[in-house]
């Protein structure tokens, strides 16, 4: 152990070095000027880098470095979260990143498998410090004994299972299963879709897979960006741990809610209009209504001119309608067509008007009287009024509210229930807000104007600054004219236009922080945990952001709660990639004991699925789930966590959240509201919260009240006991649980 100790000390040292070397790298970057995509690329790559480095430093107590792979053929590797060279001239590795191809064998070596090893060891850390040392021999042949071996090949398995909760998910890079490594390493090309039940560990294998795909493809990914997509916030505060202690930081985490720059989804809808607003008719709703604000003028619109009233009627409009249709551009875009379109028309009129040969003979006008005549139409206020009454300019935020206002299009139920004058937008609107942004298009062409302008001031001004260069440059070189000068001015160097675009202001923002503030940005992979939740809308919304259609989705259909949720992979991917994506299941539940898996399992099958197989549990404690039925609730909950807390780790109460303020009132110290601080030692959370969560202990409450998916989903957030508290009836399923 001692030998080990010193390894991992020396690591430590060496890491030391190489985030004060990245430091000065990334300092000397950011300060170089130009703003070219390559500059922009290596910066990127440099933070990342940075960024990497230094959240490893900060997971050291998770173990730098967790394993040794000793080869027959006598290479000898430790494995760690990052790759670590040596700073000789050869550049030796120290430690094999565990993404690295010859890292394999740790995770997928057996003993009738070798894969070429002699021995594996697995080394446990507690910060700097190694406590344990478990050795796996793979070749019955080597007679080395270290008195570190062990029979039992899933000791550190079972241990990291076994151990408590902190509200934190922690990596599983020490203890990947060989289903799992096979899906964390898969081609990053097109859908993979990740099924599994609770506990099987389908959300951190999706975090490891872009952990891999960063180390992978990192000059691509560095460029776009990898987009997680997690239900709620508690999730993502529950996750967010997990990538930086792999060393990876250049990924955008966000909520379906947030992934509209500039709006904030902080309303709630009924189950009924989360539904409707996430059916796929929306999308054809949301585009008839825009189509209904391309108005005709139900009587001629008379424009007051200096040559008399030019009439805007239903046939001008109608023309210059279906020319800007025609385009098939977004109506934002579309609308200079049919400006320039009615323009056109009323210009003809005052051509006539003022033109006409009393004798009947050819237009008077010549076609630099009728320019003028067109831009003074083009400049006229009142002609502008007119087209923005028949095709405005609209936001998307306009749009979706005036059609919430009064949503036609829809059956008359469904319009009822979204109909909304005022209020917050919700996670439901928004991907309504980015089907209508599609739908209108940005017109930016004032901005690129502006932009381009602000340009060439720069680009004159450093014209200026190189001319007085040369000038004051003029009279030494002439003094000089009889020597062999080759004196070089700064005009020989750089041109205007190079020298101002160093003078640009640079982007320092990373790729994932440009990502979040652009609604137009491709990433390069994106991940969606609790995928079965999304609805149509938001999947259209999703499948905008990749438009490669690279994606790694993580669910399962049987926890499907959300009323808009599409409930099967078929019926969520069909519309946008037909069958062409991959399907995997995860069938081994790491996290739930076999004990609660069984009520959970017979939970489902009471409700109509009697063939219905859990995922199968690795390990048993030997406590059956509890139930306690009392006339008060909330003390009988307070009394409950009082118990458990002596048996440490943390523990949820999951309650309908129509209990959660008497709940609140009893657990003054418990953590809740709609972003819970799940490292608290108990917090209170509703079903919908829970997703995706796990703790300790788990008291669900009144499951009777409970879908039959939420109740599953609240069963099966334990990784050791589960008590129920009720005073209602126990739902079908649960009758045979001890009191």
């Amino acid at each position: 152990m001692r030998r080990e100790q010193e390894f991992i000390d020396g690591l430590h040292a060496r890491l030391d070095e190489l985030i004060r070397q990245a430091e000065s790298g990334v300092t000397d970057a950011l300060a170089a000027t130009g703003g070219t995509f390559q500059a922009r690329l290596e910066r990127d790559i440099l933070v990342a880098e940075r960024s990497g480095l230094l959240a490893a430093y900060e997971a050291g107590e998770h173990g730098l470095c967790f394993g040794r792979l000793a080869f027959r053929d006598g290479r000898d590797h430790h494995i760690g979260r990052i790759g670590i060279r040596s700073d000789d001239a050869d550049r030796t590795p120290l430690v094999l990143d565990w993404r690295a191809e010859v890292a394999r064998p740790f995770y997928l070596a057996t003993g009738h498998t070798p894969m070429g090893l002699r021995r594996r060891r697995h080394i446990s850390t507690q910060g700097r410090q190694v406590t344990a040392l478990h050795d796996e021999i793979l070749d019955l042949t080597d007679t080395e004994r270290t008195g570190h071996e062990g029979s039992d090949a899933d000791a550190v398995l079972l241990a990291s299972l076994d151990a408590a909760r902190t509200g934190r998910m922690h990596d599983i890079v020490q203890t990947i299963q060989a289903e799992q490594d096979r899906i964390i390493r898969a081609p990053h090309h097109g859908v993979l879709v990740v099924e599994g039940g609770p506990g099987t560990g389908k959300t951190v294998v999706a975090l490891h897979r872009a952990a891999y795909l960063l180390y992978a493809h990192r000059e691509q990914l560095a460029r776009r960006a990898v987009l997680i997509v997690g239900p709620n916030p508690a999730f993502l505060a529950y996750i967010g741990e997990v990538l930086p202690s792999l060393g990876e930081t250049g990924v955008l985490l966000a909520t379906p809610g947030e992934l509209f720059p500039g709006v904030t989804a902080t309303g709630t809808d009924t189950p009924r209009a989360a539904a409707v607003k996430g059916g796929a008719a929306m999308a054809d709703a949301l585009a008839a209504y825009l189509r209904d604000r391309q108005t005709l003028p139900e009587t001629a619109l008379e424009i007051p001119h200096d040559d008399g009233d030019l009439v805007l009627d239903a046939g001008i409009a109608r023309e210059a309608r279906r020319r800007a249709r025609a385009t098939g551009l977004p109506h934002n875009l579309a609308r200079a067509t049919f400006a320039f379109s009615v323009i056109d028309a009323l210009t003809a009129q005052l051509v006539d008007r003022l033109g006409a040969d009393p004798f009947g003979g050819p237009n008077l006008l010549g076609p630099d009287d009728t320019a003028q005549l067109g831009k003074a139409v083009a400049a006229s206020r009142e002609v502008h009024a007119a087209i923005a009454e028949l095709w405005p300019v609209l936001t998307p935020q306009r749009l979706v509210a005036d059609f919430l206002a009064d949503p036609v299009h829809l059956p008359e139920a469904d319009a009822e229930a979204i109909r909304r004058t005022d209020g917050p937008w919700t996670p439901a609107d928004v991907p309504l807000l980015d089907e209508a942004a599609e739908l209108l298009g940005e017109d930016d062409s004032a901005a690129r104007a502006a932009a381009e302008a602000e340009r060439q001031e720069r680009i004159a001004y450093a014209q200026g600054v190189l001319d007085l260069s040369y000038g004051s440059r003029t009279q030494e070189f002439e003094d000089r004219e009889d020597e062999d000068s080759e004196v070089l001015a700064a005009h020989d160097l750089v041109d205007a236009e190079r020298l101002a675009e160093r003078h640009e202001e640079a982007d320092h923002r990373s790729a994932a922080e440009r990502a979040a503030a652009d609604r137009t940005w491709a990433f390069g992979h994106i991940i969606v945990d609790e995928a079965q939740e999304l609805s149509p809308m938001a999947w259209r919304l999703l499948m905008r952001r990749c438009p490669t259609r690279s994606m790694t989705l993580v669910g399962d259909p049987a926890q499907t709660a959300e009323p808009g949720g599409c409930g099967t992979w078929e019926k969520a991917l069909a519309p946008h990639v037909g069958d062409r994506w991959e399907h995997v299941r995860l069938g081994v539940n790491y996290r739930t004991p076999t004990e609660v898996m069984e009520v959970a399992a017979e939970v489902l099958r009471a409700a109509g699925n009697p063939s219905f197989r859990p995922p199968r549990s690795i390990r048993s404690t030997g406590v059956r789930p509890w139930t306690r039925r009392t006339d008060d609730v909330a003390g009988a909950v307070a009394s409950a966590v009082a118990e458990h807390a002596e048996d440490g780790g943390r523990t949820a109460v999951i309650a309908p959240p129509r209990h959660h303020a008497a709940l609140s009132a009893a657990l003054p110290d418990a953590s809740c509201g709609a972003a819970p601080d799940l490292t608290r030692p108990v917090v209170l959370l509703d079903p919908r919260q829970a997703k995706g969560l796990e703790f300790d202990t788990v008291i669900v409450v009144e499951p009777g009240e409970l879908g039959v998916s939420d109740l599953y989903v609240a069963l099966t957030r334990a990784t050791q006991r589960v008590g129920v508290v009720h005073a209602g009836a126990l739902p079908a399923g649960m009758d045979a649980l001890e009191g």
